[in-house]
């Protein structure tokens, strides 16, 4: 009688992924993301109404400041409207649409500072972390940083250049661009920490030692060896990175430093709906609702990735 054969091991990403499906959290963060995600991007192809209408006339008195699925008065009968399943805006326009509308804008103003963040501060880490004279001063640099008062740094410099890339780039063009700039310019310093003192540990390992000895050059060491063995740190300063983001987009658009109030985002959306938050409550509770849920989820994500990444916790 022949043993049954055993099953081939798995790769390291086979086993990454069989422990983040393991993480409770972290698959119910991916689906909540990837339903947000969905529904933002996607969302418009089956709702296709104008985020940006504007209804006029006798259309603008009847629309305006509807409530969600608001009974209508027809010929005299009281009639449940689908129309507007979310509601209207004081101007008459419709919630639903510019909720999808002001999510892309947030989700893509949080994946692209979060790129600059973690190609900024991995950069800088490793640089740090690999070359000793440049470490001195680069994590001065960084404490220099920790030490500023970044919300009012970010205030001042939207204040200062928001003008300027306006008229280059155009008003929504040149507000994309200095948000993404300054959240990245002002959170890369925890991504530098980390990435340096894994470098710092990686380094006098015998397998770099090993690589130093048959002639293997710095920059090949960075990018074969020292890169890859950091990228579970990375990966979930990555998924991090997109919460604080899109945290701070909307405390800026909430406090009239973002985007133009004609062009939502889920900030400038709560902002408008604190203004009549006792007569129409709901329009601050959606746009609070989707920035807490895509945090929420982004956050579970990094401890799923953080659990799957780690060898030492691995399989606990």
């Amino acid at each position: 009688m022949t043993d049954r054969a055993e099953a081939p091991p798995r790769s390291q990403w086979a086993e990454v992924w069989h422990q983040f499906r393991r993480h409770r959290g972290a698959m119910f963060g991916a689906a909540v993301f990837v339903f947000i995600i969905a529904g933002v991007f996607l969302g418009p192809l089956i709702w296709t109404v104008d985020p940006q209408f504007l209804p006029r006339g006798r259309d603008f008195l009847n629309l305006r400041d509807t409530r969600p699925i608001y009974v209508a008065l027809w010929d005299g009968a009281a009639k449940v409207s689908w129309a507007h399943p979310l509601g209207t805006d004081n101007l008459g326009r419709d919630t639903l649409a510019r909720l999808m509308f002001g999510g892309r804008v947030s989700i893509a103003v949080g994946l692209a500072a979060m790129a600059l963040t973690v190609g900024l501060g991995t950069g800088l880490g490793l640089i740090a972390g690999f070359y000793r004279r440049l470490d001195a001063p680069l994590m001065r640099l960084t404490d220099l940083f920790l030490a500023l008062p970044l919300l009012p740094l970010i205030l001042v410099a939207s204040l200062l250049f928001r003008e300027a890339l306006a008229q280059r780039f155009g008003p929504e063009g040149g507000t994309f661009l200095l948000i993404v700039t300054l959240i990245g310019l002002t959170s890369w310093m925890q991504v530098a920490r980390i990435v340096r003192g894994d470098v710092l540990a990686l380094k006098e390992r015998e397998f770099i030692l090993a690589a130093r000895s048959i002639g293997t050059t710095n920059a090949r060491l960075i990018t074969r060896h020292l890169l890859p063995n950091i990228l579970s740190p990375v990966l979930v300063s990555a998924a991090l990175g997109i919460a604080t983001a899109i945290i701070t987009e909307s405390a800026l658009s909430f406090l009239g430093f973002g985007f133009p109030p004609d062009f939502p985002t889920w900030g400038r959306l709560l902002n408008d709906g604190v203004a009549r938050l006792s007569s129409y409550p709901e329009r601050a509770v959606w746009p609070g609702i989707l920035i807490s849920l895509t945090v929420l989820s982004v956050n579970y994500l990094g401890d799923g990735l953080r659990d799957a990444l780690d060898p030492r916790i691995r399989g606990r």
